[in-house]
């Protein structure tokens, strides 16, 4: 005679929920696509802005990576990621993290996935895998499009640093690729907020807002310099060290730091995350 605690034949709990099949039905989802759109029209509305504004010039005898925007592909790639790193990339990890679980407990379905039995550890990871890879998929798609749109616009040529000296196109790809990758770390922060508010609720809107919310506030409070050393420990206060990468010779004291706090907070908010579902009553 069968029990409960028998399970049918040939099930494997590591099998259930594939990320293949997770990765399919978030791509076909709307907002994906929207975002998607919204990254690669961003480097054509500077492109018009640039055109319409004429190239950037020095301003009060200091010259900034704005400045150099129209020297070459290199530089404009490097000017989309100065732009969107402190805002504009944050929506795609709040909105792919937070949206992931809170939308399957807002749309009743979140209970029959875990009746298909998928279990609950299962599903999360194969959520956050999905979503990190997405907002990763994100922050490459902006300097990408930038490059080429770039490139088309102003050449190819070597990386223009504002201090003076330039990069060669190689060395600027393999800079510019440790951009990307120090971004992304830095917002693990954002996407552990996301993803725990996403466990909590089941309204999406209020787990994407609520990841986009604190993150504006960390970059709030890192701007009240009577916190002194205190601001050391805000991730805000590191998002933009990987400029330090794009220099002649480049400094990763900055970079080390803001990983190691991105990569602390980010595991705490995990942990937390998948210990609160782990024991949440799901009825929706």
């Amino acid at each position: 005679m069968s029990t409960l605690t028998e399970v049918a034949s040939g099930y494997q709990a590591g099998r259930t929920l594939p990320l293949r099949v997770e990765l399919v039905r978030q791509l076909k989802r709307r907002r994906t696509l929207v975002m998607g759109a919204v990254l690669a029209v961003l480097p054509f509305v500077l492109l018009i802005a640039f055109a319409i504004g004429g190239d950037p010039g020095g301003r009060n005898n200091q010259v900034t990576l704005m400045d150099t925007a129209t020297a070459s592909g290199a530089n404009f790639a490097a000017v989309n990621l100065f732009v969107s790193a402190g805002f504009l990339l944050v929506i795609p990890v709040a909105l792919f993290c937070g949206d992931t679980v809170a939308s399957e407990a807002s749309w009743s379905s979140l209970r029959y996935l875990l009746a298909a039995p998928v279990p609950r550890a299962r599903l999360l990871w194969s959520k956050l895998v999905v979503a990190l890879g997405m907002s990763l998929a994100a922050m490459v798609l902006l300097p990408l499009v930038a490059l080429a749109a770039g490139t088309a616009a102003y050449g190819w040529g070597p990386l223009q640093i504002p201090t003076g000296g330039a990069l060669d196109t190689g060395t600027a790809a393999q800079r510019l690729l440790v951009a990307v990758a120090y971004i992304f770390v830095s917002q693990l922060v954002t996407a552990g907020l996301a993803f725990w508010l996403s466990t909590r609720t089941d309204a999406p809107l209020g787990a994407v807002g609520g990841a986009v919310g604190l993150t504006i506030a960390g970059n709030v409070l890192d701007a009240v310099t009577a916190l002194g050393h205190w601001r050391d420990f805000l991730p805000a206060h590191w998002q933009f060290a990987w400029a330090d990468a794009v220099q002649p010779r480049p400094e990763w004291s900055g970079m080390i730091q803001g990983t190691a706090l991105s990569v602390t907070y980010a595991l705490v908010l995990f942990a937390l995350a998948f210990r609160g579902f782990a024991r949440k009553d799901v009825v929706s």
